[in-house]
């Protein structure tokens, strides 16, 4: 009785592989992993020397086309990785129009935000700044204007002569 029930201990686990796409077979003969149960795998891997590893010891074989066997937990977490992308979950991958028009979404956000705050103090000092400085210059402005409508109109044309030969050569 107890010899039945240490064999269905250690006898070891086969799982079938489904293809990686539904629809699509892929022409090999591993349709079946067998793995031995994790007692007694690290049972013997701790009795066996490191040079004599039993070939369900060995890590995972390399197939000819390079990959590895993968066990399915990294085919699940392959697959989960690649749904999130398709739906748009990962920051980095979304379409670049979504990106753009989220951009867009959030910058108008943000202004409306600003326009309902009140101004700090520092930008009224500003805005009164430059209010100072554009009369300024409206001033400076209609000070030229005067002193060139006393100025003959030979004198002004002879002036823009000047100006123009100094900058052409």
């Amino acid at each position: 009785m107890l010899d039945s029930e240490a064999r269905k201990k250690q006898t070891p686990v086969c799982v079938e592989v489904l293809p990686q796409r539904p629809g699509f077979r892929h022409h090999r003969k591993e349709n079946y992993v067998c793995r031995e149960p994790p007692s007694r795998q690290s049972t013997e891997f701790s009795e066996v020397p490191e040079g004599t590893q039993t070939q369900s010891q060995q890590p995972p074989r390399v197939k000819l086309n390079g990959s590895t066997v993968e066990t399915p937990s990294h085919h699940d977490l392959h697959r989960e990785l690649l749904l999130s992308t398709k739906r748009g979950l990962l920051p980095g991958e979304k379409p670049e129009l979504k990106r753009v028009l989220e951009q867009r979404r959030l910058e108008q956000h943000r202004e409306q935000e600003l326009a309902l705050r009140p101004p700090l103090e520092l930008e009224t000092e500003l805005r009164k700044r430059q209010q100072i400085l554009l009369e300024y210059e409206q001033e400076e402005i209609r000070r030229r204007e005067e002193q060139e409508k006393g100025v003959p109109e030979f004198v002004r044309v002879k002036d823009n002569l000047r100006r123009t030969q100094v900058s052409g050569q």
